[in-house]
């Protein structure tokens, strides 16, 4: 099995941003030492316990203290920018880090209607205008434009001598669809969608158009690894409950510790959506974790699963990935 991980830089109710970006570093590190293909890191724009917004700088950070591991987006948010702009960043990042880049794109707003004012005018019609802007990001990225296209001329540079890994990230069937049409491969976040997946993705392989490559399908999952069930069902509350916290806008202090999740006084919807939210994540001791994971592989028809890991101890997510490294690489 293919493992990678997906961090979403979470910030911990005893952490400063600061320490939360600096143990990115660490994971992505720790990554490839265990042998995990990939680490990516997402975007988020002004979102309650959550420290990276700006992936492209955090990724020529985490370039330069690792060696091999391939890194990249997951994802740039690409209704918020000009396609060639993000081709100019991303070919840099392919230049500095050669074979190592993946550019994930999705078109999610990453934060509150006021922060998506602040980014992006027009962000509801560049959403509807997202195939258009994915085939010119491809387009520029790869040098494709047809003679006496308006852009036929112009380079993103730097042109690394080979362009980044282009992934489109989506849980919707509009997503596999575009993704398929345009050959390329596709990441499907379960970890955070309610649509059937397998048939959203045998969508993506059954559409799947390219003289180049093959389809290829990561699957996203949530999931929290300890040595007993217990401690990984004491691990998980924390993330769980700073996600209801985050819902009703009192997630600013970052995830809880254990102790801090039990005292919190949940009334019964919530008790209800941290049940809903525990259903899509994988949480319990190795052996466990490992057999619903090979289960997903061949359920989902995946070709890589990749991870992404909350706690509030930085430690206990590093352990982890650890774990997992040990049962499935």
């Amino acid at each position: 099995m293919k493992l990678s991980i997906l961090d979403q830089a979470p910030i911990s109710s005893n952490q400063t941003p600061a320490v939360a970006l600096q143990e990115s570093v660490k994971l992505a590190k720790a990554g490839e030492d265990l042998g995990f293909t990939r680490y990516w890191i997402a975007e988020h724009h002004d979102l309650a316990g959550l420290a990276c917004s700006a992936p492209e700088v955090m990724l020529g950070y985490i370039g330069a203290h690792t060696k091999s591991i391939r890194i990249g987006s997951g994802a740039v948010l690409l209704p918020h920018y000009k396609p060639y702009k993000v081709a100019e960043l991303y070919n840099t990042l392919a230049t500095l880090f050669p074979n190592r880049i993946d550019i994930g794109i999705g078109r999610a707003p990453g934060g509150s209607a006021e922060v998506t004012n602040a980014l992006s005018d027009n962000f509801l019609q560049n959403v509807f205008n997202m195939p258009t802007s994915v085939v010119e990001l491809l387009q520029f990225i790869n040098g494709t434009f047809p003679k006496g296209h308006k852009y036929s001329t112009v380079r993103a540079a730097p042109v690394p001598e080979t362009p980044p890994e282009a992934w489109l990230l989506g849980t919707s069937k509009k997503s596999a669809e575009l993704a398929a049409e345009n050959g390329m491969f596709y990441a499907f976040g379960l970890f955070m969608s309610d649509n059937d997946g397998k048939e959203i993705i045998e969508l993506y392989r059954k559409n799947f158009v390219s003289s180049k490559q093959e389809a290829n399908v990561i699957l996203t999952v949530s999931v929290i690894c300890s040595e007993t069930n217990q401690k990984a069902e004491e691990i998980a509350l924390s993330s769980l409950v700073w996600k209801v916290l985050t819902d009703k806008g009192e997630g600013r202090n970052g995830v809880p510790s254990a102790e801090e999740a039990k005292s919190y006084p949940l009334t019964q919807i919530e008790k209800g959506k941290i049940n809903n939210m525990k259903d899509r994540m994988i949480v319990g001791n190795p052996v466990s974790v490992k057999e619903q994971l090979l289960a997903l592989q061949k359920d989902y028809n995946c070709d890589e699963i990749m991870v992404v890991t909350i706690t509030h101890d930085a430690n206990d997510r590093l352990e982890s990935y650890r774990l997992l490294s040990r049962e499935l690489l």
